[in-house]
């Protein structure tokens, strides 16, 4: 008996009740191929034969014609969206930096390096991470699952991670990581011939922050410029919206008058208010002079498109002065968009001093929030207060994923630098 070949395609559909169309919720199609005399035989012929055509009832449909069940790529951004986000660097540092990446055999979805190691910074005897006296590169990876990636990278680089890691395994190293605020560090690396340290945490994690700064560590660094190695579309939108929210910010703390080396520098100190660190000797206490004063040109990249576009701000491009429209119904329009942590704690406050109650009508209360003379204050407290505890957070986490040695060793470096910072802020 000749092989029997066919195909049969349910439907399921339910009726809605609220109107006259079907909504189609569940197909699937099944294949049977027989290719022995000892298959079934096929159905026997009806009793009741007849040439007229099956009519098409709810129980009878026609068939559906055959559909493509291959994935479609994901959506892609405009070349030119974002493009104020690649900042450009020498070949040699470009180079060097896709070479280090390229070594990892794990997934990356995006990585960025950042610091004194790409650009450029005051308060530094050599900026060439070769160098003796040159500083550790940075680099942030964001991944899609974080135990499946330290575990393929602990079995390519054991020595990144301390002994006692590598004994609780990549399900250990990922549940400290996921502690806020979200981000494992391996520090003191060789590789390449230079020194670098990279911060692993997942593309979700990290697009969050970048929305509604929830803890303003990873999103305060993007703040500054950084050298993008490996792009995502997800990724490079949140991050155009993060610049934004950073400007409207830095925009409701300065006067109507002001320069851009002190937005530049506003929006830098951001993510080092309440750090731990500038309280400690564990960092440069001049470090967000240091970053602006040589990354101007990268900062003005970064941040001029978008200050323009904004409603009621005039930089033009040839001028180092900005003037900002301070009327309540602007100022209102920066506040209402501010990112989701900071509007609620600032909110909150208001709330919880009765300082002012909410109107019925919304734009009224939004009006006199953004008129009120203390609420750069308040905002510059609650930015501090989001940094505080993530940053506390992550200084002692350090401690877990480098090891004693390394935490010792890096500590060192940091009191280092500190001392430095602290004699240049009293000469």
């Amino acid at each position: 008996m000749l092989a029997a070949r066919f195909t049969q395609t349910r439907h399921i559909l339910i009726s809605s009740t609220s109107s006259s169309t079907s909504t189609a919720i569940r197909s699937f199609s099944t294949e049977t191929v027989t290719s022995s005399g000892s298959s079934q035989p096929p159905p026997p012929p009806s009793k009741h034969p007849t040439n007229k055509p099956l009519s098409r009832t709810r129980l009878n449909p026609a068939p559906r014609p055959t559909t493509s069940h291959r994935r479609h790529p994901f959506p892609t951004l405009p070349p030119s969206f974002g493009k104020n986000q690649i900042l450009p660097v020498a070949d040699s540092t470009r180079a060097l930096l896709e070479d280090i990446v390229a070594q990892f055999d794990a997934p990356i979805r995006y990585a960025f390096a950042y610091g004194s190691g790409v650009f450029e910074q005051d308060g530094y005897q050599s900026t060439n991470p070769k160098s003796q006296e040159g500083p550790m590169l940075d680099f942030i990876f964001a991944v899609t699952h974080a135990s499946h990636w330290h575990s393929i990278n602990m079995h390519q680089f054991p020595g990144h991670y301390p002994l006692y890691t590598r004994m609780l395994g990549s399900g250990f190293v990922s549940k400290v990581e996921d502690i806020s605020p979200g981000v494992w560090f391996n520090t003191l690396v060789p590789m390449k011939g230079v020194t670098i340290k990279y911060g692993v945490t997942t593309v979700d994690n990290l697009c969050s922050d970048l929305l509604n700064w929830n803890t303003l560590y990873l999103a305060g660094r993007m703040h500054k410029p950084i050298r993008i190695i490996k792009d995502d579309a997800r990724v490079r939108l949140t991050q155009q919206v993060n610049l934004t929210s950073a400007i409207r910010a830095a925009l409701l703390t300065l006067p109507e008058n002001f320069t851009e080396t002190e937005l530049f520098e506003r929006i830098a100190g951001f993510s080092y208010s309440g750090d731990i660190r500038m309280a400690l000797p564990a960092e440069n206490r001049g470090k967000v002079g240091n970053i602006v004063r040589k990354q101007s040109p990268q900062f003005k990249e970064l941040y001029h498109r978008l200050v323009v576009a904004l409603p009621g701000v005039h930089w033009p491009s040839h001028s180092s002065n900005i003037q900002q429209d301070m009327a309540p119904q602007t100022r209102a329009a920066h506040l209402k968009k501010l990112p989701t942590n900071l509007r609620n704690r600032v909110t909150n406050h208001y709330s919880s001093s009765d300082a002012l109650v909410k109107d019925a009508d919304e734009s009224v209360y939004w009006a006199r929030l953004a008129e009120d003379q203390n609420l750069p204050h308040v905002i510059e407290r609650e930015l501090a207060s989001i940094v505080r505890y993530p940053s506390t957070v992550q200084t002692l986490k350090g401690i877990v994923s480098a090891g004693v040695g390394k935490s010792l060793r890096y500590s060192a470096q940091k009191i280092g630098k500190w001392w430095k910072g602290f004699g240049s802020g009293n000469t």
